[in-house]
This record gives C-alpha cells, structure tokens and sequence, in this order.
C-alpha cells in the first residue's frame, strides 16, 4: 500500500460520499465512507485518547483505489456522548469496528491503525482474524500494564 503519490505528497482532501451513526447502548457511533465505493475495503483507526478520525486521515489512502471507513471511537470525535467513558473498554470499540464492517456488507478489510489505534488494530486482528485482509500499524502504541495505568492516571487527572 502507498501512502504518498508520485510527489511524495499524502493523496488530495476528499469528502464522503456517505456517513451515519450505529446505535451501540448509549453510544452512538459516527462512521463515513469515501473514495471508490468498489475500491478495497480499509478501516482507519485514529490514536487517542479523545481524538477523532478527522479530514486528515482520508488522505493516507488513494481515493481511486480504495473504500476508505473512517469511524470515531466511543467518547471521540462525532460519536455521542462526547467524552463519555461508561461501556468503552478496548473490546467494545473491537465491537465495534466489527458492527461498522458488517453494517457495510464487507467482508474482509486492511486494518490500518495509527497510535492507539495500532493497539486497537492488533486487538480486533485477533478477535476477527478472518475478516482482516491485511493489517497495517504506524506508531505502535503498546504498554505494559503498569504503564498503561500511569499513561492513564496522566490523561484522566
């Protein structure tokens, strides 16, 4: 997979062609699609904590090859409630990335995930190995527990 055009340039800004919400308890979950609806399959996993998918992240992808899924995760970006903790643990976000995949009729997708979302990439990989056609990770974010409980006591104060 490129990354860059010829120019070393990530591809033009483009806007969805489609976007909504799946309902999931008292979240709901923004998702959009762009570039080729016939393209292959990807899902772009942003990093966080309380980030969002964002414009910016369309443009990793060649818009004429590829179908690119962008979501916010529980809590981020255009999901409801913003910033909202409660039901949002690692394997309800894997949930939900499967609930987005089967909504759209995919049947199996490149996995790309940046940061935090490496870590989440990683975690639905194994969850839903047969529903990953491949699996592409920037900025590995991996911590131990006990560093995970200081990277988060950090973000949460």
């Amino acid at each position: 997979m490129k990354f860059f055009n010829k120019e070393n340039k990530l591809f033009p800004a483009i806007e969805p062609y489609d976007s909504g919400y799946i309902k999931k308890g008292i979240h709901e979950i923004y998702y959009e699609q762009c570039g080729n609806p016939d393209g292959k399959p990807a899902i772009f996993l942003h990093g966080g904590p309380g980030g969002g998918a964002g414009s910016f992240s369309r443009r990793f992808f060649d818009p004429k090859k590829y179908r690119i899924v962008l979501f916010d995760q529980r809590g981020c970006g255009k999901s409801k409630p913003h910033t909202c903790l409660e039901d949002n643990t690692t394997w309800h976000l894997v949930e939900d990335i499967e609930s987005i995949r089967q909504k759209l009729g995919i049947n199996k997708w490149l996995v790309f995930g940046g940061s935090w979302g490496s870590t989440l990439a990683l975690a639905y990989a194994q969850r839903h190995p047969e529903n990953v056609s491949e699996l592409i990770l920037r900025g590995i974010f991996m911590l131990r527990e006990k560093e995970l409980k200081w990277f988060l006591s950090v973000w949460c104060e």
